[in-house]
């Protein structure tokens, strides 16, 4: 089968590798309908997050057609059945999946003891995400092996176009956690760092769940004039002050709940000194983040207030500013996406027509084209929000 393979930094290519097999009787075997590449993918292309080994197929965002179960699947898939793949892998019956935690199964990352070294516990195995999660094969490809198929799928029904349920996979309830651990309020301002995919699912999300107002904060007029069309009042920071327009906007209170959709490469510019000191940081690997994010929603956001981290992060981080996070008495939430967590409910509002997630997607393209896509969707060329691919 043909499948995006990781050979080095920024060195993804489309290859022939060997299709998948079962090897466990909760397996299952999917033919892939459609894929997408992620903004999380992008720190794997460019080598920041540990743990990728030449020949590892990429890809977590992942929907397609059962064409072969194991036999401890137990009636709970078929083949011909449609569903939807979850980037998390999850056993469905540790302590940790039983309370809802799904990120932090303890059961699925079959390559724990290197997470456990570098993180002190491990979470879930992830798809096409490093051997620090358990280096399983990615679902940029033709065919996927699904491990504990029984409890790692999102079955949806036929009728509804694959490009309004692929993003059940991640964005869509990674969007949704990050508004939800706000524990949004009717007179909330919310503001949203980062007007990426995950960014405005959720901006959407926020609205959603009832926010007064949404501020959302980015850069590129392609995603500014997105974010304004799903209910947000948006702030270029090339060209206003952050910090000045969010008191404006908040009577100088600051906003109530503050969410980070940006991550570990947060923007470089001269005019932010600690985003050059922390790429020079990177550079001579004494830093693994660039968290000028974190640092300004820590400084802005309203005492008793809330920030929510769906950034990934994915080692160190120097100079956040610990004594205004104390001393404001905020609260942080963070962590992997609980997918199976939320999309029962996200699916009904699907299917209701509260939302259509394919609003983000500005380019599908054969899935022989994704190495060339990966460099367009990194460079933000061509106006590109989400690609999917199609094999």
């Amino acid at each position: 089968m043909k499948a995006l393979v990781w050979h080095g930094k920024e060195d993804i290519r489309c290859d022939t590798v060997t299709d998948p097999e079962i090897q466990d009787a909760r397996d299952a075997i999917i033919k892939v309908t459609s894929c997408a590449i992620c903004g999380s993918d992008l720190h794997l292309f460019h080598n920041y997050i540990p743990g990728m080994l030449p020949g590892d197929i990429m890809g977590h965002e992942t929907m397609g057609e059962v064409v072969e179960v194991g036999s401890g699947v137990d009636g709970k898939l078929k083949k011909g059945d449609r569903i939807v793949v979850p980037f998390t892998i999850i056993c469905g019956e540790c302590d940790q999946c039983k309370r809802g935690n799904f990120s932090v199964c303890e059961t699925t990352n079959r390559k724990s003891h290197l997470a456990e070294k570098a993180f002190g516990h491990s979470g879930a195995g992830l798809f096409g995400y490093t051997h620090l999660t358990g280096g399983y094969p990615g679902g940029q490809a033709e065919y996927l092996r699904v491990p504990f198929a029984d409890a790692t799928h999102i079955k949806v029904p036929a009728g509804i176009p694959d490009e309004q349920l692929l993003f059940l996979s991640d964005i869509f309830p990674t969007g949704w956690q990050a508004a939800v651990q706000c524990d949004i309020e009717p007179t909330d301002t919310v503001a949203i760092w980062g007007c990426g995919p995950v960014g405005q699912m959720a901006i959407r999300s926020a609205i959603l769940l009832g926010a007064n107002q949404v501020i959302a904060i980015d850069c590129l007029p392609e995603r500014l004039s997105m974010a304004e069309a799903g209910g947000a009042t948006t702030i270029n920071f090339e060209k206003e002050s952050v910090l000045e327009r969010l008191e404006e906007l908040t009577d100088g209170r600051g906003p109530e709940k503050c969410i980070d959709c940006v991550g570990m490469e947060s923007h470089v510019m001269a005019s932010l000194p600690d985003t050059l000191l922390d790429r020079a940081k990177q550079m001579v690997m004494v830093e693994s983040d660039r968290p000028h994010v974190l640092r300004e929603m820590i400084y802005v956001c309203r005492p008793g207030g809330i920030i929510s981290v769906a950034g990934v992060y994915s080692g160190f981080s120097d100079m956040l500013p610990m004594g205004a996070f104390m001393n404001k008495g905020l609260t942080m939430r963070t962590g992997q996406t609980h997918v199976n967590r939320w999309t029962d409910d996200l699916l009904h509002r699907i299917e209701e027509g509260q939302i259509d997630p394919s609003f983000v997607i500005t380019h599908t393209v054969p899935l022989s084209q994704g190495p060339e896509m990966y460099q367009v969707f990194r460079d933000k060329r061509d106006s590109c929000v989400k690609v999917v691919l199609k094999p």
